[in-house]
């Protein structure tokens, strides 16, 4: 399943985003979902350099990507755009209670524990990197980072995955991760960087990821090549 101009399913993306942050946009996560669920989708894209039209404010507020439309059901942020597409693929969402309690809540914890803190390094190593604050601020921030690797990893061990299988918190923690990719803080766990790997050779990761990378090498502007 990929892209579909006919599909149903519509999610919102961008046409070109600068190189740092290809392959991170968020939309990737519900690509990835639609693909590990077998769903076609059909895209709408947007130009990030431009205001978003005064419409899509009705669909996310923020003026964010990815939105999701199918039929009747409307739907921003891509953590519960991935727990809703879940529902229905046991790859992403197992069905026994116990299983679909502890999957729901590694999506949560990739959202919740773990972004935050590597957010705030990714703005100070890409927006920020000369700034007086941001050379005093970033080695506690990268401390807090560390420390929170220190216990995911320290969590997942030597299983291939967070609860032994890939569900939709694998996902949600391998996209949340490659956010580091500017660094080599995921390289010195050396179990977490394997996990990284194992869930990027999925073939519904790359699939998806070739489909998010396709605009922008359609759409590259000429100052930017």
């Amino acid at each position: 399943m990929s892209v579909d101009s006919n599909a149903d399913i519509e999610i919102s993306a961008f046409t070109w985003v600068p190189d740092f942050a290809k392959g991170l946009v968020r939309d990737l996560r519900v690509r990835w979902a639609l693909e590990e669920a077998g769903l076609s989708y059909r895209e709408r894209l947007l130009d990030a350099r431009q205001e978003r039209p005064e419409d899509y404010f009705q669909e996310q507020p923020f003026g964010q990507v990815p939105i999701y439309r199918d039929g009747g059901i409307h739907m921003f942020e891509s953590g519960a755009i991935v727990l809703h597409i879940a529902e229905s693929s046991e790859v992403l969402m197992p069905r026994d209670p116990v299983g679909r309690a502890r999957a729901t809540t590694w999506v949560l914890a990739a959202l919740n524990s773990v972004e935050p803190r590597i957010t705030e390094l990714a703005n100070i190593d890409l927006f920020n990197a000369d700034a007086d604050w941001a050379r005093a601020r970033r080695p506690e921030v990268e401390r807090k980072v560390r420390e929170r690797l220190g216990r995911l990893a320290a969590w997942l061990g030597d299983k291939d995955h967070l609860e032994g299988r890939f569900t939709a918190g694998d996902l949600m923690m391998a996209t949340v991760l490659r956010n580091l990719r500017q660094t080599d803080l995921v390289a010195e766990q050396a179990n977490l960087a394997a996990y990284v790997a194992r869930c990027e050779a999925r073939p519904a990761f790359q699939q998806a990821l070739a489909a998010q990378l396709a605009p922008f090498e359609k759409h590259q502007p000429a100052d930017a090549a």
